[in-house]
């Protein structure tokens, strides 16, 4: 049985309980999924006392019936890598780069572009910047920039 005393959750049996932190969401979206599969409170009622919609509490059933608590874990969204910064365009931008040193990242941009290869003149900077690929800078003191006091 699931039970919240105090604000707090905990798994509880006729022997004792375990609680449960607030921020261990897959044990909170398995015991809604408990509460509501098998305590028979139901979808509805579940989902709101864990603060959920009824169409989250449908998802997190599909995505533990097909992966199992591991299905409970939440992912960050969005791309899982560079795809504009592909390993091939990396070595076209150091290739570029180590053939002409004074090539601005624009130009090696629009050279890219031209290939097929589609992108940003920041994207090319950030290669550059990543392999240390800047150009040096040397620093010339001059007679009259001494400090006299």
């Amino acid at each position: 049985m699931i039970k919240i005393l105090k604000g707090i959750l905990s798994l509880s049996g006729p022997k004792g309980f375990i609680p449960v932190r607030e921020d261990d969401e897959i044990t909170m979206k398995l015991a809604m999924l408990f509460e509501g599969q098998c305590e028979g409170l139901g979808p509805g009622k579940a989902s709101e006392k864990f603060g959920y919609t009824r169409q989250r509490y449908y998802q997190v059933l599909r995505q533990f019936m097909d992966n199992g608590a591991e299905g409970l874990k939440s992912i960050k969204p969005g791309p899982k890598g560079n795809y504009r910064r592909t390993d091939e365009v990396v070595r076209q931008i150091i290739r570029y780069r180590f053939l002409d040193s004074k090539m601005s990242p624009e130009v090696i941009a629009q050279k890219l572009n031209q290939s097929g290869f589609p992108i940003a003149i920041r994207s090319v900077e950030r290669v550059i910047s990543e392999y240390g690929l800047q150009k040096k800078t040397s620093f010339i003191s001059t007679p009259n920039s001494t400090n006299e006091n």
